[in-house]
Parts: structure tokens; sequence; C-alpha cells
């Protein structure tokens, strides 16, 4: 593993556990050359996953992307950074189990919609109005009232 602060190549293994939802080996390292240390994660990777955009451009899936969306939709909300890492391995596990190489990027968002909804209608709103597109509060009024969600 190169260490991210001086880039040398050969760094070492100090301690490795499982992370706190098992899906993950949590490993501390140390570069001899810098003395820095650093906290690698190592999953487990079933296949190689594509995301098909609307435009018809393929992306390979980043699950670093997925977390930065959940964590914009739930940002000064009640849910702690585990719920966030469980939802990521939840996501992640439902798209592979779909046994699809090439997923449409409107399977990705429903799957987050529903994450979120099961977790937080706050982000879950939020989270829609980018990925449905909301251009006026009239569209917010229509979601919420499709929805049947609580206003109050």
């Amino acid at each position: 593993m190169k260490c991210p602060f001086c880039g040398h190549t050969d760094t070492q293994v100090k301690d490795s556990r499982p992370s706190d939802d098992s899906a993950a080996i949590r490993r501390r390292r140390s570069c001899p050359n810098c003395q820095g240390r650093f906290t690698t994660f190592e999953r487990v990777q079933l296949r190689e996953l594509v995301i098909l955009k609307r435009n018809g451009r393929r992306t390979p899936f980043d699950r670093d992307k997925l977390e930065r969306s959940l964590g914009i939709a739930l940002r000064k909300r009640p849910v702690q950074p585990e719920q966030v890492e469980q939802l990521v391995s939840r996501i992640v596990r439902q798209l592979e189990s779909l046994g699809e190489t090439e997923i449409a990027s409107s399977v990705v968002g429903d799957f987050i919609m529903k994450a979120l909804k099961s977790v937080d209608e706050v982000a879950y709103v939020r989270y829609a109005s980018v990925y449905k597109d909301f251009r006026h509060t009239g569209d917010f009024a229509r979601f919420l009232g499709a929805e049947g969600l609580d206003e109050g």
C-alpha cells in the first residue's frame, strides 16, 4: 500500500480488525520512510459495477461518491456515521446482488431513495429534490403529497 503522505510503496500493517459491521477489515498502517500513520479498509468486491448514466455514458461505480451523496443528504441530521456506512454497505450489496455488471443510474437513485426514506425523511426529501430535479416549490408540495409524508 502506497503511503498517502510521502508516496513510499512499502508500508507496514500494524493492526488489523473487522470494521463495526464486519463488512470490511480495518488496517492501521505505518510508513517506515516518513513514520506517517494511516488507516485503510479492505472490502469484498463481488464484481466490477458500471453505472449507465441517463446520457448514455458509462462510469465505474464509486462507493465514495455514494457515501458523499448520502452524507450531503444527511448533513446536520441526527444520523450517526456508522448508520451512513451501514446504508452504503446495504446499497452496494443490493447493487451487487442484481447480478448485472451495468446498472442504470436510476436504479442506484431508487435504492438511495428507499434507504434514506427508512432512516430520515428530511434527508429523503433533500435527496429527492436533486434526484427528481425539483425546480419550484410546487414540485416539493406535489412530491410530499404523492409520498404521503407528514408535513408537520
